[in-house]
């Protein structure tokens, strides 16, 4: 995503980065890169947003749960399989949710 203006900070980088910096595990210097782009930009102040709601609902749903370090491994993997445009292997899909049903 894009905004299509000029940025010191790239509109895709900042996308690559925003889960840390929603969790504040960025420096404070790539923190400050990242506020001057949403100054900037109002797509990715939306997108910001609209990640910073969701994580607010699942924590809210889902606050008092502890989360397996693999499972977070898993989910942040997947993620980044994403953001890279590459697809995740079926297996993985079916295998974790015949692992959720049992």
């Amino acid at each position: 995503m894009s905004c299509g203006e000029p940025h010191e900070t790239d509109c895709s980088e900042v996308l690559d980065h925003l889960y840390e910096f929603l969790d504040h595990e960025m420096p404070d210097s790539d923190s400050n890169k990242i506020r001057t782009h949403f100054d900037e930009c109002s797509p990715c102040l939306e997108k910001y947003g609209l990640e910073q709601a969701v994580k607010k609902l699942v924590k809210r749903c889902c606050g008092q749960d502890d989360v397996p370090a693999d499972l977070r491994d898993k989910v942040i993997s997947r993620l980044d399989m994403i953001r890279a445009g590459q697809t995740v292997p079926q297996h993985d899909i079916v295998s974790t949710e015949a692992a959720d049903s049992s």
